[in-house]
């Protein structure tokens, strides 16, 4: 599976005609959307663990998150 921005990226990267200034602009945005994208759905993770989880929220961990993030959405830290 992939985020709405991997798949943006590689749709612009795929589309527009990358030795133009505009679309390198582009790619390098949603590059850096992709980073705080990334940290929402950690964020939610984390979150969803602490509301459903009879445990302490101590347990969930980023670590546990971003375990998470890159298994669910194929990134290149698998």
């Amino acid at each position: 599976m992939k985020t709405p921005m991997q798949e943006m990226l590689e749709w612009v990267r795929a589309t527009l005609p990358m030795d133009l200034d505009t679309s390198r602009v582009i790619e390098q945005k949603i590059e850096s959307l992709i980073e705080k994208e990334k940290e929402v759905i950690m964020d939610a993770h984390i979150e969803g663990q602490r509301v459903f989880d009879k445990f302490q929220h101590t347990q969930w961990t980023n670590d546990q998150a971003e375990q998470y993030y890159n298994e669910t959405f194929n990134t290149k830290e698998n």
